[in-house]
């Protein structure tokens, strides 16, 4: 990629950025502070500081003082904590979508029998999953070691990260064409070379659009588990203590939403570091082929 082509994608995203907040804007300066109502259905929001502050209101924020700190401050260390839990559970979903991609296109019983199951488990609402995880995890001891309520975070993140990779994976295992498939077992190749010579180099174009997604759905299962076990430190319950604020002015309150969604940037743009790394492999793999 040219620095052209990069420049231009940043300008974009800019420009972009630039008309949420121009829109944001007009919204709040057209529409009546009581939002637009036809009969009991609202069908424009509520537009007073209450409900939606001016964007400069969202940023000046950011240097009230809280508590012993300042809202940016605490922002920025609640979201710190909130992105090394979306890290790792980033780490662990790759690693189990990856190793049940390997398993199911070794085995084709495998992929018929776990497949449908993998998919179906994305429809389990997760804010029901997370207190089911914490109990569990409150009775686990790795090593004389008590289970964290960090540890349940982790494990309910890395549940919606594993099946972007797993699907992602697997359709760039299934990659090479059958062709290049028989050519390397006509020289004796046995299954473990054609994986790591041929199939994972065919997978890398599939498996980073799978990362981006699964990066993600990282962010967002950090969040929605912090808020549903109830655990301190994060974003997700800073969310919390800021809207049972935001009685007055919202802008606290959107400042957070804001700095979570930020997250979900940062974490992609790492992902986008391994890009970099793997960026020789990735490209088309040639014809879509279903040999094993």
């Amino acid at each position: 990629m040219t620095a052209r082509v990069r420049l231009a994608r940043v300008g974009y995203a800019v420009a972009v950025l630039m008309l949420l907040l121009a829109a944001w804007e007009l919204v709040k300066s057209v529409v009546p502070e009581r939002g637009v109502s036809i009969g009991d259905q609202r069908i424009l929001p509520r537009t007073g500081d209450a409900a939606l502050p001016h964007v400069w209101s969202v940023v000046t924020v950011l240097g009230e003082r809280d508590g012993a700190g300042t809202v940016g401050g605490t922002l920025v260390r609640t979201a710190g904590f909130t992105l090394g839990l979306a890290l790792l559970a980033l780490v662990i979903g790759t690693v189990v979508g990856v190793a049940l991609a390997v398993v199911m296109q070794r085995f084709a019983w495998v992929e018929r029998g776990l497949f449908p199951y993998i998919v179906v488990s994305q429809t389990v609402p997760l804010i029901a999953l997370a207190p089911l995880v914490a109990g569990w995890g409150g009775k686990i001891v790795i090593a004389g070691e008590p289970w964290r309520p960090w540890m349940s975070i982790a494990v309910i993140a890395s549940y919606l990260a594993f099946f972007p990779v797993a699907v992602g994976m697997l359709r760039g295992l299934h990659a090479p064409p059958k062709a290049s498939v028989e050519l390397l077992y006509s020289y004796s190749a046995g299954w473990w070379d054609t994986l790591v010579h041929l199939r994972f180099p065919a997978a890398v174009p599939h498996l980073l659009p799978a990362l981006r997604l699964a990066a993600a759905a990282s962010v967002i299962g950090a969040v929605v588990a912090e808020i549903s076990t109830g655990t301190a430190g994060g974003i997700g319950r800073q969310i919390i203590v800021f809207s049972q604020q935001a009685t007055g002015n919202a802008a606290r309150l959107y400042a957070a939403v804001l700095a979570a969604a930020l997250l979900g940037v940062v974490i992609t743009a790492i992902v986008g570091l391994a890009e970099v790394a793997l960026r020789r492999y990735n490209r088309p793999a040639g014809a879509a082929g279903g040999g094993r």
